[in-house]
């Protein structure tokens, strides 16, 4: 895998984001891979990210599927004006729609496999299509709509940060 996360390229003004904002101290730190033509994030539940003894908490799922979409987004979105990551302008995508289904429980303990694929880039929206593995078995399905930030949104980001 490459050294930088999708989430790594995201400038300082976008890196708060409680899920996947390397500038979070107490956030989740997802980071989010291309694995082919699909991406991939690998994710350890710590022993408090309960929802009964043994089980991950399905907010934690829930936010592991929204933060790896918007990434997985970002990165689409690269790809498809045929521009490395992190070149400018940014490009960072937010959730306009998260759909989460829970298809069994998810045991607490082992490494979370979250994967996503690319269902559609069209102007400044993405669909990626997601789903949680533990130990090869699915978990969890998603999908996030995924809209690139507006303009406005990211200037006045700029200005806050300065």
């Amino acid at each position: 895998m490459p050294d930088k996360a999708f989430q790594d390229y995201y400038p300082d003004h976008f890196a708060h984001c409680y899920g996947c904002g390397s500038l979070n101290e107490h956030g989740h730190q997802v980071k989010s891979f291309w694995s082919g033509e699909e991406t991939i994030c690998h994710f350890q539940p710590k022993p408090y990210h309960i929802a009964v003894p043994g089980y991950v908490y399905g907010g934690l799922l829930a936010s592991l599927i929204d933060c790896h979409g918007t990434g997985s987004a970002s990165a689409a979105g690269y790809r498809a004006e045929n521009r490395a990551l992190g070149t400018e302008p940014p490009m960072r995508y937010l959730t306009a729609s998260l759909h989460v289904d829970f298809l069994k429980p998810t045991p607490l303990g082992p490494i979370l496999e979250i994967h996503g694929r690319i269902k559609e880039v069209k102007g400044r929206k993405v669909i990626v299509e997601e789903w949680i593995t533990v130990n090869g078995i699915v978990t969890v399905k998603g999908e996030v709509v995924a809209v690139q930030a507006p303009e406005q949104m990211i200037q006045e980001l700029i200005e806050k940060s300065k």
